[in-house]
């Protein structure tokens, strides 16, 4: 893997020729949305010509499934949606796989997280099931951060006790959680995987968990090789999925130890980089993009 990664004007393939790509991995927040969360503007032509060429277009991201669904609407038929930062993967609506959570772990990080709070920490724990997420904070700060991410989410008076299959535990931090809440998780870091997916937000999952091992599985279901699958991520909890394509993009805005394992730079989120991208290296026409 080189130690600069390529940049968009620099890249091509052999001889100039289109790259032979059969799958698309984007991350949402901060690579294909831009700060305001918005999808950038010429999206949809985009994907119907990707459903034209049989080149499966694939978000993952740490959003709840039905958040995903929701957004992309009915430009979502056929996708397949890795929510969860990998532990749910679907595809119009059938479960693909999951990988879920230990009640018993589950509930000691809620323990954990009213610890802290009690501390004076200004955190709270998301628990994430498959058929909803359940919170305890009932305060207006805190569930608006929620529902930006998880549009289908429950206040309930006990989030050790859900009737549900939890897959993940996120955590909100209105700190800097790679420097506060992160670091409080470290008797979990042994045991479960412990990412900083976000400025305030840290996930917690099994070890087996991550959206690089999601795309792995999707790949051998697939028959699709990472030499045919082009990935985008910003963030740490994108640094597997990178691993498991030939066509790793780091966005120009990301996390500098994802930079370091990209072996692309694609141009920033705020500046339509996904799209640029696909652009130059699938040659889309200019009345597609």
């Amino acid at each position: 893997m080189p130690s600069t990664p390529s940049t968009l004007t620099s890249l091509s393939g052999p001889c100039g020729a289109q790259a032979d790509i059969r799958l698309v991995v984007t991350d949402m927040d901060g690579t294909l949305l831009d700060d305001a969360k918005r999808f950038p503007p010429g999206l949809r032509p985009v994907l119907a010509e990707l459903r034209r060429r049989g080149v499966l277009f694939s978000p993952a991201s740490g959003r709840q499934y039905a958040t995903l669904a929701e957004q992309f609407g009915a430009e979502g038929r056929g996708m397949v949606f890795i929510a969860e930062n990998g532990t749910y993967v679907v595809r119009d609506g059938e479960e693909l796989s999951s990988d879920p959570l230990d009640p018993a772990a589950a509930g000691r990080l809620v323990h954990c997280v009213r610890g802290l709070a009690a501390g004076g920490v200004d955190v709270g724990a998301v628990v994430c099931g498959k058929r909803s997420a359940y919170v305890e904070r009932t305060d207006e700060a805190f569930l608006a951060e929620v529902r930006k991410y998880y549009v289908r989410h429950r206040i309930v008076p006990d989030a050790t006790a859900v009737d549900d299959e939890v897959i993940k535990v996120a955590l909100f931090d209105f700190g800097p959680a790679e420097r506060t809440t992160a670091p409080a998780l470290a008797d979990f870091a042994g045991t479960h995987q412990v990412v900083v997916s976000g400025e305030h937000w840290v996930d917690v999952m099994n070890r087996t968990a991550n959206k690089g091992a999601a795309l792995r599985r999707l790949q051998r279901d697939l028959g699709v090789t990472p030499a045919q699958t082009l990935v985008f991520g910003d963030y740490l909890n994108d640094l597997e999925m990178l691993d498991a394509a030939d066509w790793s993009f780091a966005m120009a805005n990301a996390h500098p130890r994802v930079i370091a394992r990209a072996r692309h730079l694609a141009p920033s989120n705020n500046d339509n980089g996904v799209l640029r991208t696909l652009a130059r290296l699938l040659h889309l026409p200019p009345a597609v993009f």
